[in-house]
């Protein structure tokens, strides 16, 4: 299923498919903050970091947005994602907070 996102998220997940860290990192505010796995990422280079980092432990993923809400200023995606990771393929829940075209926070959840 295809669904229409916000062009900063739809942006995201293009460049967390397709991209480098450098790539990924573009599309976050210049101190935006990531939520992930128990760690709090602040700015760009903890962000393009974390690209390496999760590319490195779980190889190339897919991810494939199937539902999108907006509630108290986020907007909540729903992603299919497959990996080299336990549990895999998992439901996945993204939260993010949108400033301008960047992202200025994201939360990412079970």
């Amino acid at each position: 299923m295809t669904i229409k996102m916000p062009e900063s998220i739809e942006a995201y997940f293009i460049a967390d498919r397709d991209g480098g860290p450098d790539e990924l990192a573009a599309v976050f505010a210049e101190n935006a903050i990531v939520k992930d796995a128990g760690e709090t990422l602040i700015g760009h280079e903890a962000i393009r970091q974390w690209k390496v980092d999760y590319t490195q432990k779980y190889g190339p993923t897919t991810t494939d947005p199937f539902f999108i809400a907006t509630e108290n200023g986020k907007t909540q995606v729903t992603a299919h994602v497959a990996g080299d990771f336990p549990g895999s393929p998992i439901d996945l829940r993204y939260f993010f907070v949108i400033a301008g075209d960047k992202i200025a926070e994201l939360e990412i959840t079970v």
